[in-house]
């Protein structure tokens, strides 16, 4: 997917901008008051215009619901309306990780996820991580919003937000989680990638060294897919058991270990059979 920034968009934000500098707030208060009777007329206006066009949207958001719930929030009605809706929030969320704005929306209510610059670029310039995680934020958001807003009725035209609106603060609450998963696993991995980068490369007797022997074990070690996998082969050749090697890795579970190794043996074999019968 293309990215989500426009031309003349302002760059990603640094993690040192999320919160407003006091400096600037305090010459900012401290600035003169030169208001003009044109000028606030014009601001009348304008906040007239916003009345009304949050009315319109309010008003043609309740006759949508009091049909949605004629049909008990579902089918085919439902689905179009859903679907909408998870379009809307998707491109808003991805607009709003592009820019770092989601992080002062979620300070504000006092999320403190205190994004690093690192994570903050990667949102930035990533268009797929930003897709995924919008996704999975909306795939949560959904059925609570259905549940508490629609069924429940704790959308309310009198609340004075529209449905879209509504929505986006669930998906507000629904970001953070993700995030975190997010963080965590990248973390893991680059735990991992570093852990295999230090491990030492002498190989010492064990399961796999037994089926294979030491030296087939080195040579297949270099066509392992990807680190994770050559971890996980070091670390099994030097004898630590599954478990220790889960601990190790911060992997999910020594099953997903056994079928690490599982799949590397096998790939050891077929090449091995290969090169007798070549």
């Amino acid at each position: 997917m293309q990215g989500d920034g426009m031309r003349g968009e302002p760059a990603p934000s640094r993690a040192g901008d999320l919160q407003p500098s006091g400096a600037a707030v305090r010459e900012s208060l401290g600035a003169p008051v030169q208001e003009t009777r044109e000028g606030l007329d014009a601001e009348q206006a304008r906040k007239v215009r916003r009345l009304r066009a949050s009315l319109d949207r309010r008003t043609a958001d309740l006759g949508m619901v009091r049909l949605l719930a004629a049909e008990g929030f579902a089918g085919r009605r439902y689905e179009v309306f859903e679907t909408e809706l998870v379009r809307y929030a998707v491109a808003v969320l991805r607009a709003w990780m592009y820019s770092g704005s989601i992080f002062r929306l979620l300070a504000i209510r006092g999320f403190g996820l205190a994004p690093d610059d690192v994570e903050l670029e990667a949102l930035h310039r990533d268009s797929d991580l930003r897709e995924e995680l919008a996704m999975i934020t909306v795939a949560e958001a959904l059925p609570r919003f259905r549940q508490r807003a629609l069924v429940e009725g704790g959308w309310t035209f009198e609340g004075g937000a529209s449905i879209t609106t509504y929505f986006m603060g669930a998906c507000v609450y629904a970001f953070p989680n993700e995030f975190r998963r997010w963080r965590a696993d990248n973390r893991r991995q680059e735990r991992a990638v570093a852990r295999q980068r230090n491990l030492p490369v002498e190989v010492h007797p064990s399961v796999e060294s037994t089926v294979l022997g030491a030296e087939h074990v080195k040579d297949h070690l270099a066509a392992a897919k990807d680190d994770r996998t050559r971890a996980v082969v070091i670390l099994t050749t030097e004898g630590y058991s599954q478990e220790e090697i889960t601990e190790l890795l911060d992997e999910v579970s020594a099953r997903a270990i056994e079928g690490i190794v599982y799949r590397w043996r096998q790939r050891a074999q077929q090449k091995e059979e290969g090169d007798r019968r070549g």
